[in-house]
């Protein structure tokens, strides 16, 4: 069983940074591939980036591609995303989510993990 605790949203202008956090509970969190995912009132969840346990192999959304970065600390078995040049339609819940087992894929599709924090809520005004 994995635990995952989001913090770190909250109200931005647009144009502005905010910086993400995934606290999780496993002790073999430095042998996961980590995502994010995001999702909007009234549409469907979406990939937003994933890191490899070593946090050598990244992948991102085209959406984000150049404004997000993902990282990961293993000592503080904590995923970070890092957020900059905010734009509205970035507002949505974001999630971070693992399958909770050894793999160093990086996976994009939610049906693919297993594990899911609670969300924490992102809004950018214009």
């Amino acid at each position: 069983q994995v635990q995952l605790v989001e913090s770190g949203g909250g109200l931005v202008q647009a144009g502005g940074s905010l910086r993400l956090s995934c606290a999780a509970s496993a002790r073999t969190f430095n042998k996961y591939t980590m995502g994010w995912f995001r999702q909007a009132p009234g549409k469907e969840r979406e990939f937003v980036a994933a890191i490899s346990w070593s946090g050598a192999s990244t992948t991102y959304a085209d959406s984000v591609k150049g404004r997000f970065t993902i990282s990961r600390d293993n000592a503080k078995n904590t995923v970070y995303l890092q957020m900059n040049s905010l734009k509205p339609e970035d507002t949505a819940v974001y999630y971070c989510a693992t399958r909770g087992v050894s793999q160093n894929i990086l996976l994009t599709t939610p049906a693919n993990y297993a594990y899911w924090g609670q969300g924490t809520q992102v809004t950018v005004s214009s």
